[in-house]
């Protein structure tokens, strides 16, 4: 118990989070890894010669600490060309991944007793973000199969005490994108109660619904009462490299750079001069997409092919299947403990990704960004499995 009290409590307890346990377990066990998000493709090869270049070219010495000027200038060229945002060098700040952003952006807006409002499901590092700092977690529950954003829920979320909402747009684990009418909902209630929104965007770009990504900080009065973070990884499906910024408006995007000095201060330079190069290169943004899309298709069909139901999903790299609607008597922790053990594939409960009680227990997500060989023998293992059921 000592020991315990030398330790912040947020920390005392805390478990290893979900998607490295699976990914564990899958390294142990051999499994196939559908759990954790990345892809197992090989990253674009212009990506790769353009880090190599910065290595013998560029200068690997600290670069400012809101990143490299010319990663800047390309966020900001990416994000009016792709989403008609017009924002400025000075209003980005690179970080060491989204999650740093997050973190970033939680320390800066987040104070004792302030209140942030979750929706549900949630990454799982959210909560504890906003309790180191101080905060209180308020969760709003998305309800399946559709997970759609009721504002009159938000709105009896609220207290006087709530600072701020973190949306993830588009949501994993669900796959799901807000739609025009429910961005400004949020958009007029953040307004209405002087709230900041942290928007982690970081599926922008991976969508499949033919629908252009569209940023909260776009809805009216949100250009400076929006945190909006991307990432390299998710948009190269380069994960390893731990790239990501944040970008605001007024006084945010101050103390956002106060806080990330003291945080990472910056991050790999020869990458920063890579990605910066990926953002102008629109043939690799097609390519992968084109990429995930044929995966997407392909676990589906194999999903739908033995008997399991697909949620509906428009982004990100993962499917998720209603157990119960597809007559599988088991929760979601236990399909992904025996699916691991006995299929030999590695997948997500989304009960993981919930906060509190009342989660549902009928859903398991799969990443499907995987070589089609990997795909079709983890659909194998799958289906003969849920035959001997």
């Amino acid at each position: 118990m000592k020991s315990l009290s030398r330790i912040h409590p947020v920390y005392a307890e805390m478990g290893t989070t979900v998607f490295e346990r699976m990914s564990a377990l899958a390294r142990e066990s051999g499994a196939i890894n559908l759990g954790q998000g990345f892809p197992d493709s090989p990253p674009p090869s212009a990506l790769l010669d353009a880090a190599a270049r910065a290595l013998h070219e560029k200068s690997s010495q600290y670069p400012p600490s809101a990143g490299l000027m010319e990663l800047r200038e390309a966020v900001c060229g990416y994000y009016m060309r792709t989403q008609g945002l017009a924002l400025t060098p000075a209003q980005v700040t690179v970080t060491s991944g989204a999650t740093e952003a997050i973190a970033a952006a939680v320390l800066a807006l987040v104070s004792a007793g302030d209140e942030v409002i979750l929706f549900q499901p949630a990454y799982d590092a959210y909560a504890p973000m906003v309790r180191r700092a101080g905060g209180v977690p308020v969760s709003v529950p998305l309800q399946p199969p559709h997970f759609r954003y009721d504002a009159e829920a938000l709105e009896a979320a609220i207290t006087p005490r709530t600072r701020a909402i973190m949306l993830n747009d588009p949501l994993n684990p669900a796959g799901t994108a807000a739609s025009a009418g429910e961005l400004e909902a949020i958009a007029r209630i953040c307004v209405a109660h002087d709230l900041v929104a942290i928007c982690d965007e970081v599926w922008e770009q991976v969508r499949f619904d033919g629908v252009p990504h569209r940023s909260l900080m776009a809805c009216e009065g949100m250009a400076e009462r929006a945190v909006k973070i991307g990432s390299a990884g998710k948009i190269f499906g380069l994960t390893g490299w731990k790239i990501g910024w944040m970008a605001a408006g007024g006084d945010l995007a101050a103390a956002l750079g106060r806080v990330h000095q003291f945080l990472t201060f910056t991050t790999a330079v020869p990458l920063q001069w890579a990605v910066a190069e990926g953002l102008e290169r629109i043939d690799i943004l097609d390519a992968l997409q084109g990429e995930w899309a044929a995966s997407r298709r392909r676990l589906k069909a194999g999903l739908e092919g033995a008997g399991l139901v697909v949620l509906p999903n428009a982004a990100t790299w993962f499917l998720c299947v209603d157990l119960a609607a597809s007559g599988v008597a088991l929760t979601d922790g236990a399909f992904t403990e025996r699916a691991l053990r006995e299929a030999g594939v590695a997948t997500v409960p989304v009960s993981a990704l919930y906060a509190g009680e009342g989660a549902p227990t009928h859903m398991v997500r799969l990443c499907f960004t995987k070589p089609d060989a990997v795909l079709d023998e983890a659909l194998e293992r799958l289906g003969a499995w849920l035959r001997a059921l």
